[in-house]
This record gives structure tokens, sequence and C-alpha cells, in this order.
């Protein structure tokens, strides 16, 4: 069983310098590893390529379900995670909840791995 990561609030983008900048601190290397575990599981990946993918930028969650063939509280379970890890944030509106990528944390990311991706 893989061992659990601490908590962390990781609502705001990570901050830390690039991977290849130098060795990394150990709360750095903690901060973008909770980002990145909440994106290593293939369905957290579709759901995330379909949010950044829909039309207007953001995605409800009645269409996200059937679109990787899942249950609503599976997809609810994955959606939560991104959530956590501060990549999605969703808004409610009425019965649906739309959720939109937090374009920061993202782009945050792919500054820190490779810092000319961006």
């Amino acid at each position: 069983m893989p061992k659990a990561l601490p908590l962390l609030d990781v609502s705001s983008p990570a901050t830390c310098a690039p991977i290849a900048a130098g060795a990394m601190t150990e709360d750095a290397a903690l901060e973008v590893a909770l980002r990145l575990k909440a994106l290593a599981d293939p369905v957290r990946l579709r759901l995330l390529s379909l949010i950044l993918a829909a039309p207007g930028g953001e995605a409800c969650n009645g269409d996200l379900a059937p679109a990787v063939g899942l249950s609503d509280a599976t997809v609810s379970h994955h959606l939560k995670a991104l959530r956590e890890a501060g990549l999605i944030t969703g808004s409610k509106r009425g019965t649906w909840v739309y959720y939109s990528p937090v374009r920061p944390a993202l782009g945050a990311l792919c500054t820190i791995i490779d810092p000319d991706c961006c």
C-alpha cells in the first residue's frame, strides 16, 4: 500500500524554483508531490482534460461521469482530489457543479517541471 503524504494546504499555486534549479527543499518537494499525486491517476487526468477542453472553460459534473463511464460518486471523489490539490475549482449552480481549471496552478507545475515550457 502506498504511503500517504501529509496534509498540506495546496490551494494556491506552487511557488518553488524549477526542479532543474538545484536541490529542492523538503517542503518544496512535498508541495509539488501533493499536486502531482493528484494527477497521477488516469481517471483524474481524463477529467482534467475534459474540463480543460470544455466549451467556455468549464464542465458540468452531470456531463463528466458519463464521459468517463463511472458513477457520479466515483467521479465526485476524483474531482475532490483535484480540487484539494488546487488544480480545479467548482461553482454550484442549482443542483449542478461546474468545474474549471485553475490555470495559474497548472502553469506553475509546468514551470516547476520545465521552466522553458511556458
